[in-house]
């Protein structure tokens, strides 16, 4: 977008150099000087004290992606300290503000036309399949949507966390980042989206990071509904939703029949992300003290 910024790795810093870190830290951000600083949850490493000198004169934001119920005391603690912080969440909120925090915008994630962008290159056999499913294994709820799809579809688990899974879950591979990613999506018909936690289906108009990578990617995306989410794309249209275990089977089935209209809503979704859902779009609404919109008339591209 055209600034001079610098990245601050917290957690890096603080593992290899321990209380070391926190002060010399503390100096290369004052010698940037920066008129902004956009915060995640790992800045609090630095202490309230710290954290205090070096918003003093400048517009700080937090933008904080999780979902933990209750919040965790270190992100309403940072969220107290700068002039305003985004959660991912709509719900969430209202529950920031309850806790003491003045300013809480919905802010969702998006994708980065530079990272999130077809395969360009052959897509090797193992990636192959009729869905993929790139996410951790740590989450016991998903079990039953992989379950479902993986008994009338080849089915292909990737990700961290899934050393102990269980033995009828086909998972194929590790973490895959960057262009193994955008392999993945290129050699699955679809990607599937599943929900981690069970209170996320409680979280009107949150959308999933895994979405908007897919849609980067050029795949076509079969996620989980959660009400408010035609704000962000239209089932149909840009991707497509399922509510329960067997409407994900069921919608995996139709989908796979019809590889042409498959392929054209993809198209579609990775046209829609790129005029309304990438970071720069997110990052101008977070520099200027906006949230997002989800009442704004999204037109088709």
């Amino acid at each position: 977008m055209g600034h001079a910024c610098q990245v601050v790795n917290v957690v890096t810093w603080t593992h290899n150099l321990g209380r070391l870190a926190a002060p010399l830290l503390q100096r290369r951000v004052e010698a940037f000087q920066p008129d902004v600083l956009i915060c995640s949850r790992h800045a609090f490493l630095l202490g309230e004290a710290r954290l205090r000198s070096l918003f003093r004169g400048r517009y700080s934001a937090f933008w904080y992606f999780d979902l933990r119920i209750p919040p965790i005391a270190e992100v309403i603690a940072l969220g107290r300290l700068v002039d305003t912080m985004y959660t991912t969440y709509v719900p969430q909120v209202e529950v920031f503000r309850r806790h003491g925090i003045g300013q809480v915008l919905h802010l969702p994630q998006g994708m980065d036309p530079t990272l999130d962008h077809p395969a360009t290159r052959r897509i090797p056999r193992g990636y192959r399949c009729d869905v993929a499913f790139i996410g951790n294994g740590n989450f016991p709820h998903r079990f039953a949507v992989l379950r479902a799809v993986g008994r009338v579809a080849d089915l292909h688990i990737r990700g961290t966390g899934w050393g102990a899974a269980p033995g009828d879950l086909p998972v194929v591979g590790g973490p895959v980042y960057g262009r193994s990613y955008a392999r993945a999506v290129a050699g699955a018909a679809i990607s599937l989206g599943a929900n981690s936690l069970p209170a996320m289906a409680t979280q009107y108009g949150s959308a999933s990071n895994r979405m908007w990578k897919v849609m980067g990617c050029g795949g076509f995306y079969l996620g989980e509904w959660v009400e408010g989410l035609d704000a962000f794309a239209r089932h149909g249209e840009h991707c497509a939703w399922f509510r329960d275990p067997d409407e994900a089977a069921a919608l995996t089935r139709y989908y796979l029949e019809r590889p042409d209209e498959r392929r054209a809503i993809a198209a579609a979704g990775r046209r829609h992300a790129l005029a309304h859902h990438t970071y720069a779009h997110r990052v101008q609404l977070l520099l200027a003290g906006r949230g997002y919109d989800a009442t704004a008339p999204q037109t088709s591209v």
